[in-house]
């Protein structure tokens, strides 16, 4: 695994975040030091879609990145066991992606489309996964994602996301960032490279309240959903339709 150093120097401007080659290289250091509980997500969310996948259905991950749901669901599913289209928009993610699928033999269980989600055609989805991914959306376009997922979704399929939220009372929220901060000094990483992701982030990563995307489910027509898992301000729910 290549450590990230990304943000390790003093940088006179930081340009906005984006998940080129040098962010791709040093992806899976990077979520594993700055996203609280990524590979216990990762690993329920796997073995929620072999329980819920239905065969003649697909599996859809929306903003795959490098494809770490799909080697955990790999792990869990014998060779041609499911059908998976994995979507995003930065071709060096899906580059890394695909070296993991052809290490393993498993080029034939998954696609690879690169493209932004928003105008991905999904039809006959069992589950559908979007992982730290609305946030990178202009927010007056996430009603109309959510809407298409769940107009793809057979009946009874789920959609699992996960996303950074924000507190809507300040002091609650400072908290969540303060402890959030204290996360990633304890895996390693100083006070300017913090300080540098954070600029870099600015206005590229927008984050919603917990109620936010819970009205927004119901407005799209998932009327079943549970908050699952909660660490400070990082959250992921399952939704059924």
């Amino acid at each position: 695994m290549t450590i990230d150093r990304i943000y390790q120097t003093r940088r006179k401007n930081v340009p906005p975040f984006a998940f080129n080659k040098a962010v791709a290289h040093v992806f899976d250091d990077m979520i594993r030091r700055s996203v609280p509980m990524y590979g216990e997500v990762v690993r329920r969310q796997a073995q929620m879609a072999r329980q819920r996948y239905q065969p003649g259905t697909r599996i859809y991950d929306l903003g795959c990145s490098n494809g770490n749901l799909a080697m955990a669901l790999c792990a869990c599913m014998p060779v041609g066991g499911f059908e998976m289209v994995a979507v995003d928009s930065s071709r060096p993610m899906l580059a890394e992606f695909e070296k993991q699928l052809t290490a393993i033999g498993r080029s034939g269980d998954v696609s690879l489309i690169c493209d932004d989600i928003r105008g991905v055609e999904m039809t006959r989805a069992s589950v559908v996964v979007v992982n730290y991914t609305l946030q990178f959306i202009p927010p007056p376009d996430r009603d109309a994602l959510l809407q298409r997922i769940h107009d793809a979704l057979i009946p009874g399929g789920m959609l699992m996301f996960s996303e950074k939220i924000v507190h809507p009372d300040p002091c609650l929220s400072t908290l969540q960032v303060d402890f959030y901060y204290r996360f990633k000094r304890e895996n390693g990483y100083s006070e300017l490279e913090i300080s540098q992701k954070r600029e870099a982030l600015e206005n590229v990563l927008v984050p919603e309240t917990v109620d936010a995307h819970q009205d927004r489910l119901r407005r799209c027509g998932f009327n079943d959903f549970d908050l699952w898992m909660k660490w400070f301000n990082f959250c992921s729910w399952i939704c059924l339709k």
